[in-house]
């Protein structure tokens, strides 16, 4: 492999008549919503709750509440190992793409791309490798080139011209903040992200986003109770519109309530101290199914898969270019 190994971008509507791709990670998200009896009440339930989210937020020249709604697209971004015979093909990446569409003015607004984020060598990383090397340890720690590659496969993909061909700005992606850490409010504050949290310290997956060359703030946003994370390139407050940014927002914070109601559906909002906390009984559960910890126990599998089809047979290769791979 060399540095012009190639990207593929494929885009699959996430709507009620959704159904998971063949090749889609199991563990994404997405698919699990999709799943079982109840899968297109699910879909219906999750889509409604953007939708109200998002014109809740966008409250301006919208006095019934219902002018924009969203679309939205899953990514999946697929990598060959050869560009010229295309072998070792594999889907590395699934992202979200948000549309904004404006009924009152029939106007089509692009959204941000990234949002959720889903990766099969991440869940290599995170799911094998990091256990394996903690196995039999007294002490946590991490392996020193952590991530490494992981990161550099994803910063090739957003300078690659396969992602300036399709979308117009670079990625944000907003998940949920680290409950092994301790955030403290601050007094800045945006009209959309909301009032501003920082920590003391890095968490790991905050690190893990670092070697993808992203940074991190933390914002709550009006009508949420707790903090959001989100991982950005340059400058999350001045590069992205108000309302691509309420798309990011109503969005993940709707996925959010229904994976992590414990947090992002607690009965009480975040106060000047908060440590996040998947323990707390004091929340209330959303109408849509999801699997946690089906969710879990799949992620290791796909650790596995992407072990044996990417990691094993392709690793002097991934070594040699990970090693000579520079911006």
């Amino acid at each position: 492999m060399n540095s012009d190994f190639t990207f593929a971008v494929k885009s699959i509507r996430f709507d009620e008549n959704y159904q998971p791709s063949d090749n889609t990670r199991i563990t994404t998200n997405f698919a699990n919503l999709a799943r079982g009896e109840k899968r297109e009440e699910n879909l219906r339930n999750t889509l409604r709750m953007i939708d109200n989210r998002f014109n809740a937020m966008a409250d301006w020249d919208n006095p019934k509440g219902d002018r924009y709604t969203l679309e939205l697209d899953i990514i999946s971004v697929e990598v060959a190992m050869d560009a010229a015979s295309k072998d070792g093909i594999l889907p590395i990446i699934e992202i979200l793409k948000t549309s904004i569409i404006d009924k009152k003015t029939n106007e089509r607004i692009e959204g941000i791309t990234g949002n959720n984020f889903s990766s099969y060598v991440r869940d290599y990383d995170f799911s094998l490798r990091l256990k394996e090397h903690n196995k039999h340890q007294d002490a946590f720690s991490v392996p020193e080139d952590f991530g490494v590659l992981h990161g550099k496969l994803f910063k090739a993909f957003v300078n690659s011209a396969t992602y300036k061909a399709h979308f117009k700005k670079p990625p944000v992606i907003c998940i949920s903040v680290s409950s092994t850490k301790t955030y403290h409010r601050t007094e800045n504050h945006h009209p959309v992200l909301g009032v501003e949290y920082l920590q003391e310290e890095y968490s790991l997956t905050d690190e893990y986003f670092k070697k993808m060359g992203m940074k991190v703030r933390y914002f709550m946003p009006p009508g949420s109770v707790a903090p959001l994370a989100f991982y950005f390139q340059g400058d999350l407050l001045g590069d992205y519109t108000n309302l691509e940014l309420i798309g990011t927002i109503s969005t993940m914070d709707t996925f959010q309530k229904i994976y992590r109601p414990e947090i992002y559906n607690a009965n009480s909002v975040a106060g000047k101290y908060y440590q996040p906390s998947l323990e707390r009984q004091d929340y209330s559960v959303t109408k849509i199914d999801y699997d946690r910890e089906e969710r879990s126990r799949l992620a290791t599998e796909q650790g596995k898969f992407v072990e044996e089809n990417f990691i094993k047979p392709y690793r002097a290769v991934l070594e040699q270019w990970s090693a000579n791979y520079a911006l």
